[in-house]
Order: structure tokens, then sequence, then C-alpha cells
């Protein structure tokens, strides 16, 4: 989520993040965002501090769970440090280079993908997924996964019924799975649908032409 009320570097922001394969939604003020932040939870959250409304400053603490880095014309070091004291994971100052922006938003989120936020278990509809235990079970029946097609299910049901670009998917898994290449992802993909649909008898996951893929629920 980007909140920020200058709409050119929002448009700027919006473009270079969906290029890398993001889905971007938008607050202009402070108050709006506090609204879509009670209904929904962004993986991450790029705050500007002088917003109407309610400012960057306010919000910050209202901010759970949820990394945070500051994009800010303040160069005030005592308030970076602050901020990052308050809960911000980051802050970079405006101007800034976009992919110094886009390195830290990489950062930000292997670190948030790594941590679960203490939250183990995964579901949707009947797969249920534990990260600590490394199992996965579809309508009560185990199914044995490849580490690979373990990271790549792990990250589809963070984001149920999203398009998750290749990309994204390469990107995010390469901790776990690093030999994993745009080649081969397309075996992995098909395998897993085919262990899912053996035990479910359902399609969960479908390809999304020209993004990549997105866990669904297909009879």
């Amino acid at each position: 989520m980007i909140i920020d009320d200058d709409i050119s570097i929002g448009d700027m922001l919006n473009e270079a993040l969906s290029g890398e394969g993001y889905t971007v939604s938008r607050a202009y003020s402070g108050t709006e965002a506090a609204m879509l932040l009670t209904n929904s939870k962004p993986d991450l959250v790029l705050l500007d501090l002088m917003l109407p409304g309610l400012s960057g400053e306010e919000l910050l603490p209202r901010i759970k769970d949820i990394p945070v880095i500051v994009v800010s014309a303040k160069a005030d070091i005592p308030l970076k440090v602050e901020l990052l004291l308050n809960g911000a994971a980051d802050y970079i100052t405006k101007p800034f280079n976009i992919q110094e922006l886009l390195a830290r938003v990489k950062v930000q989120l292997r670190r948030g993908g790594n941590s679960s936020a203490g939250n183990n278990i995964l579901s949707y509809h009947e797969l249920t997924l534990d990260t600590n235990m490394h199992t996965v079970s579809a309508s009560g029946n185990d199914v044995k996964l490849t580490r690979t097609e373990f990271a790549i299910l792990k990250l589809l049901m963070q984001k149920p019924e999203q398009a998750v670009a290749k990309f994204t998917i390469l990107d995010r898994i390469s901790d776990d799975t690093p030999d994993c290449t745009e080649d081969s992802l397309k075996i992995h993909i098909h395998n897993l649908r085919r262990k899912l649909k053996a035990v479910s008898g359902k399609d969960f996951i479908s390809a999304v032409w020209g993004i990549g893929f997105m866990l669904s629920c297909e009879s």
C-alpha cells in the first residue's frame, strides 16, 4: 500500500512496483489509509509523513504487524531515529533512487515472509498448510509435496485469489529453492496442481495469462 498525497510520486511508485509484479493499493491521506487498513492487510506499507488528515507520525503506531517503509522529504536524523524506534522498518528520504527503494521493499518482504508473524497455519477452502510442520492436507488427506512445491503453495496461499507474477514467485521462493527457474516453475506448478486435484478432486491453481498464477477454487 502506498500512502502519499503527492499524485505524481504515487503514480511513479505504482508503475515501478507493478512492473516488478506487485499488487498495489493506494491511499491519499492518513485518515483514508486508517480506514482501508481496518479491512485489508497489505504485505508492506510505503508511508509519507506529511499527509492530510492523520499525519504519517500519527498513523504509524496504528499499523500493526505490517512492515512500514517511511518515504519522506524530512531528513532530520533525530526524527528518523524516533520513527525507527517506534515501529518503522526502514526510512528513505525523498528524492530517492527507485532501484534502491525497490531493493528495500524486497528486503522487507523477505523478512516478513520468513517471520509469518507467528501464524503458522494457512487455510483456503479444503486446503490447510502448516508452515512449522511443513505439512499440507486437502479435504483432510495428507498431500506429499516437494520442497519447491511446498514453497510455491505457501506463497499462493498467502495471497489467495490474487494473481502472483512468475518473477515474484521465483524471487520469493529463492531462499528455499534457489534452483527453481522460469522453465522449471511450469513443471513444479503442473505437478502441484495434479497432486492437489488427485486428493481433493478440485483445481486449486489457475494460470493468469501474461502474469503468472493464482490460487482459486474450481471443481
